[in-house]
């Protein structure tokens, strides 16, 4: 049975004409994606680069602010999840394929081919292009994640509403979330959604058939070999999703970290470990030195050249946080029951902030000092990058490297069924009208659904068009988390408000009973004889209050 038909069925059309389309005039498709980028980035560039900055401000104020003792659940409960555990699900959920995929390659590309205006000595080009790719990966997605995680999380687990964007609204729409404006919500959660875990499904097959051709298992893989791998990984994911949230997709999430965590530190050790340490230190000062530079930089001097650069990095990285948006945002939100807003705040922001930065600079950090100091192999002689096969061919010169590379294509696959499985569990419940006890068959086709997205995506351009795919759909969801904040804001004021009025008149009710018993051990009494009031409405008792 459907329970929300009204957002379940338009979803569902608007996908299927999407892959039906696209299966069968794929060549019009990459040609009318072409021509949206270039619209759509020359457009509204400036306009993604500003909102992202202020929800980082937004962000950082909930978190410091008068609002971070509110409880994201009654008052008394306590984390429904440890605190290991929900880390490992909101990092693994948020972006670890996305991580395995750019970690090495990024650091790579802004080395190989720097942002227009950047200039200066090779060394000054790789400090240059790791504290660039901390800046994609730092504080601004997960301050993404943040607004629609905690305006979900209080409206679930605080006032029991459904697990539906919708709800996050309804300080501001009261109650026309019931109506077909709360549906059109819900649609482009959905189909964001579904779009933005497509583009992180796209990037790891490319990569893992990149791994399959180092190790010999496949030769020269194209669109067939991506097909069956998308096909295999998402049958390994219908099978996870299956089993709902705290088996398949908890056990999978805590299995990906502690791999992972495996990968990083044998690349930390065997690598230049002293440089590696060295430079994340150096790098996360920078970072933050130039924070407020980097985050408003749109190139703007540098015009067609700049235009495009910030399409094919910045624009495409803020546009695939924010259509990953409802899918993380809802999904920590899921596990976050119990936790106030300043732990929600510090563990989504900072936390995952930080060993992000340790990855990159283990990984990137890696591969620069390889092309600065050591033999080099990760920048062609034509100045490109195989940005699919850059982390193998980092771990590939390392001791034991068919062995990791190896490694690294099970964690990737795994990465990719986590991906899958979590969003298709977000998706599903948001096409549910928010109930998390959705049947079988609607959390298998969504997974499959995922999977057809992100296959018609590579038919239609590849790389390209999954970025392209990503920019376009956080565009309307933009709108939305705008109003997000603002609806956040007024319920988390009106909420304080309230508390205030219960502490006061607690602390009325323990002063008049303090002053009471006073009373009676001075041995005062009424007129009557009778005992002091003990309540605030007792007149002699509010007298000597």
């Amino acid at each position: 049975m459907i329970t929300a038909p009204r957002v379940f069925w338009p979803s569902v059309i608007l996908v299927t004409v999407f892959v039906v389309f696209t299966a069968v005039f794929a060549d019009t498709v990459a040609a009318a994606i072409t021509t949206v980028q270039n619209t759509v980035i020359g457009t509204f560039g400036w306009y993604y680069v500003l909102i992202v900055c202020g929800f980082v401000v937004f962000s950082i104020r909930m978190g410091l602010g008068r609002f971070g003792d509110i409880k994201l659940g009654p008052d008394d409960e306590e984390p429904e999840f440890r605190l290991s555990t929900w880390f490992s699900m909101l990092f693994a959920a948020g972006m670890g394929i996305g991580l395995v995929f750019w970690g090495v390659a990024e650091p790579l590309n802004h080395f190989a081919s720097p942002k227009p205006g950047v200039e200066g000595a090779p060394q000054e080009l790789a400090q240059h292009s790791l504290v660039q790719t901390f800046l994609h990966w730092g504080l601004h997605p997960w301050a993404i994640y943040v607004v629609v995680g905690l305006a979900m999380a209080y409206a679930i687990h605080r006032r029991n509403r459904p697990v539906s964007i919708r709800w996050a609204l309804e300080p501001l729409l009261g109650r026309r979330v019931n109506g077909w404006l709360g549906d059109l919500i819900d649609v482009v959660a959905v189909i964001g959604t579904l779009f933005g875990v497509a583009t992180s499904l796209g990037l790891g097959v490319l990569q893992i058939a990149s791994g399959l051709d180092v190790l010999g298992v496949v030769s020269d893989p194209g669109n067939w070999t991506n097909i069956i791998l998308i096909g295999a990984i998402t049958a390994l994911a219908v099978f996870s999703v299956t089993t709902g949230l705290k088996r398949g997709v908890k056990w999978l999430s805590q299995i990906n970290m502690g791999l992972a965590v495996v990968l990083m530190v044998i690349v930390l050790v065997m690598g230049p470990t002293l440089f590696i340490l060295r430079e994340f230190v150096q790098s996360i000062g920078l970072y933050f030195q130039n924070l407020l530079q980097l985050s408003f930089d749109t190139t703007a001097m540098e015009r067609q050249d700049g235009a495009q650069w910030q399409g094919w990095w910045t624009t495409f990285y803020w546009g695939w946080w924010m259509s990953w948006a409802p899918f993380v945002g809802v999904f920590i939100a899921r596990i976050s029951r119990g936790r106030t807003v300043r732990e929600f705040v510090t563990g989504v922001l900072l936390v995952p902030t930080a060993v992000t930065f340790l990855w990159l600079t283990v990984f990137g950090g890696s591969a620069l000092y390889r092309e600065l100091f050591g033999s080099g192999g990760g920048v062609a002689a034509d100045g490109s990058v195989d940005t699919e096969a850059a982390l193998f061919g980092l771990l590939g010169e390392l001791p034991g490297g068919t062995v990791l590379v190896a490694g690294a294509v099970v964690l990737i696959v795994l990465f990719f069924v986590t991906s899958s499985d979590s969003g298709s569990l977000v998706v599903d419940m948001l096409a549910s009208g928010g109930t998390t006890e959705t049947p079988v068959w609607s959390r298998v086709f969504w997974a499959s659904a995922e999977g057809a997205v992100a296959i018609t995506l590579l038919l239609a351009g590849g790389l390209s068009a999954l970025q392209v795919g990503a920019i376009l759909i956080a565009l309307p969801f933009s709108v939305v988390m705008l109003v997000m904040c603002a609806a956040t804001w007024k319920q988390f004021g009106e909420e304080r408000r309230r508390q205030l009025r219960l502490q006061r008149k607690m602390e009325r009710e323990r002063l008049t009973a303090q002053v009471s018993q006073n009373l009676l051990d001075e041995g005062w009494t009424e007129p009557n004889g009778s005992e002091p009031s003990r309540t605030a409405d007792g007149d002699a008792v509010e007298d000597r209050v």
